[in-house]
This record gives structure tokens, sequence and C-alpha cells, in this order.
């Protein structure tokens, strides 16, 4: 083989064959076996707080450092029993994690309603409602630290927060790098910058979503293809992106999950098959269109931002879906022309089934993985 060919051949097995030893333990489209998001609701104005904070089930009880009975419980009602159980563990480890201040003066937490329990995604959250009186005057800060890399649990948190708060209103990603938000200090340039960078961090960890995307690239010959199915792609799951996100459409993730596994296995199938748009033929951009609809919900299902519309959600929507196309193009920029020059040498073959056959397999055994068993 000549050795151009050979490597072309090496450059794309590293960049897209090495993947698969890792994806078939991949979680759904937001794995939570890595890391985790927190979401956080705080509203109030002066010195009265409150605050909603919705984590991740197993992973509170664990931090808490409470037995396996407490962590394992997978039934609502034995989850309810566990969180009144160990109220006092749970408790004391989130308000020593999640604070609300009044003019750098720390408030006070109280417990304000029983915890309850709620599915996002396939994960169960504990919903914590907390009361914090302030003193003095001033403005207030949050500050999160929840579930922080030295716990060796998961690692990169992300607190979401959304905030109604002093007369202002927005939202904000806090990492660990940067875990406090003061509220009257931000401007709109800021949250676009979070929800960007978290739009990429989703798309760039949510493997699934970007094994479509290179079947997509593997199957397309011309530039003009690619443009046209990432230009439907785009179009599609933005739709339902914020179709969902604001709460007007609302489909289980129990549906989302399969399909999506489903999207990536016809696409792959068809690059092996043989030529994408001989396969697809006319039908190949609709194809595209309507699991793009899927992935967008996917995608929402990530950021869960389901409020009624308002100017500081959207902007939020907008730039997460901003951060997923930028990913998704710079993706496309990176690997297309390797793609081409493949092409044009005798691996070309070998490499389209060396690629597809492993995105095939992963795809079949998250379809099966991500079908909800029967009570």
């Amino acid at each position: 083989m000549p050795r151009r060919s050979w490597l072309s051949a090496i450059v794309l097995a590293v960049i897209l064959g090495g993947a698969p030893a890792d994806l078939a333990h991949a979680a759904p489209a937001a794995a939570h076996d890595a890391t985790t998001t927190a979401h956080a609701e705080v509203t109030g104005t002066g010195r009265n707080v409150r605050v909603v904070l919705d984590l991740e089930y197993d992973l509170l009880m664990k931090s808490a450092w409470l037995y396996a009975e407490a962590y394992e419980a997978k039934e609502r009602t034995e989850q309810l029993r566990q969180l009144k159980v160990n109220r006092d563990a749970v408790i004391g480890y989130v308000t020593g994690r999640f604070a609300v201040a009044y003019d750098d003066k720390p408030c006070t937490p109280t417990v304000a309603d029983d915890a309850d329990v709620r599915v996002r995604g396939e994960a169960a959250f504990a919903v914590l409602t907390l009361a914090y009186a302030c003193g003095g005057e001033g403005s207030h800060a949050i500050s999160s630290a929840l579930f922080p890399d030295a716990e060796s649990f998961v690692h990169s948190t992300e607190t979401i927060v959304r905030y109604d708060l002093d007369g202002e209103k927005g939202s904000a990603v806090l990492v660990a790098g940067s875990p406090t938000l003061r509220i009257g200090e931000r401007r709109a340039s800021t949250q676009v910058g979070e929800f960007a960078l978290l739009g990429a961090e989703h798309l760039l960890f949510g493997l699934d979503h970007i094994l479509f995307l290179l079947s997509l690239l593997i199957g397309a010959r011309r530039l003009r293809d690619i443009v046209l199915t990432a230009s439907a792609f785009t179009a599609a799951h933005s739709i339902t992106f914020l179709l969902a996100a604001m709460g007007i459409v609302d489909v289980p993730a129990a549906i989302v999950e399969p399909v999506i596994a489903v999207s990536i296995t016809v696409v792959a199938l068809a690059n092996l098959l043989g030529r994408q748009e001989d396969r697809l033929g006319r039908w190949r951009l609709p194809i595209v269109f309507a699991f793009g609809l899927v992935h967008g919900l996917g995608f929402a299902g990530a950021l869960d931002l389901d409020r009624s519309g308002s100017w500081e959600l959207l902007l939020s929507l907008l730039s997460f879906n901003l951060g997923i196309e930028v990913t998704q193009l710079a993706i496309i920029a990176a690997l297309f022309p390797l793609l081409v020059l493949l092409r044009r040498t005798s691996a070309a073959r070998w490499a389209v089934a060396a690629l597809s056959v492993p995105i095939v397999a992963v795809s079949l055994y998250w379809f099966f993985d991500r079908i909800p068993l029967p009570l």
C-alpha cells in the first residue's frame, strides 16, 4: 500500500477507531458515571432566599458517606425513605458545599420542604428545598463546591444556576475554577460564553452524538453532501432542542435514547452497504432530518431548562446551541479533508468497514441497553 494510504488510514484509525473501546460502557447522551450536573433555582429578595437543588440521587448519597442500601436504592419510595432517614447527613453535606451570602455574610440555611425525587434523563435526582435567612444589606452571592474532584466519585462537576434574585434574572454555570456567582456583576456576554462552552462539552462528551456525526462524515463523498446533511441535522436538532428545553415538547428519555442509538446504526449500516447516496437516495436528507429531531431532544435533556420563556432562558438556550454548532463545524473541518484524502487511496474501502463495523456494534449495544426493562 502506498505510504499516503497507510498514513491516512492510521490517522483516521487513531481519531475515529480508538473510541469504541470506551464507547460500549458509555451511558446515554449525558453520561453520569464520569461527571454530573447539579441544578439550582434561586429566588428571593433581601433577607429571604429560597433555593431548590436537583442533585443526582446515588451520587449525593455516596458523597454524604452513607451505606450502600442508601445509594443503591432504585425505587422512588425507597429513595424517599432513605432521604428522610438520612436527612441530617444529606443536608449537612449540601449546606457545607452550597452557600448563599448577603453583603459577604453567610446566610443561614434551613430545610423548607420535604425532599423529593424526580427523573432527569435516565437518572434519579434528589430535590432539596432550602430557605436561607440573610442579614445585612447589599447584594447576594451564590457559591457551589458540590461533588468536587477530590471526592473521587465524579469529575468536572458543573452547577447550573437559574436565579431571580434582587430584581435580576439570569442563568450561570458554576465550576471549580469559578465557583461563585455575584448578583449584579454578571454581563450577558459571560452567560453566553458559559453556556456555549457547556454546549461544546456536551457534544464532545456525548459520544452517541459524536458517532452519529462521524457516521454522516464517513458516508459523505463530496463537500456538498456533508454541507447538506450537516445543515439538515443542525436545523432539525435546533428545532426540537428549543421546543423541549422550553417545555413545549416533552418526550420521555426511555424513547429518545434508544432511537438515538438506532439512528447511529442506520447511518453506519448505510456506509457498510455502499455509497450512502445510492442506498438512501432521495430519502437521505429526510432521514437525517428525522433523526436530528430526536437528537435535539437528547441535547435538551442535558441542559434541562424547562421554565416558561424569557429572554434570560432564551439566551442560555441559544448560547448552548451555539456551542454545539461551533464544535460540530470544527469536527467536520478537521476530519472531512482526511476522509477526502483517504478516498483517493487504495485504503478507502478497508477504512470505511474498519470504522463503521465498531460503530454499528456499539450503537446496537446501546439500543438494547437503553430499552427499559419491564417491571
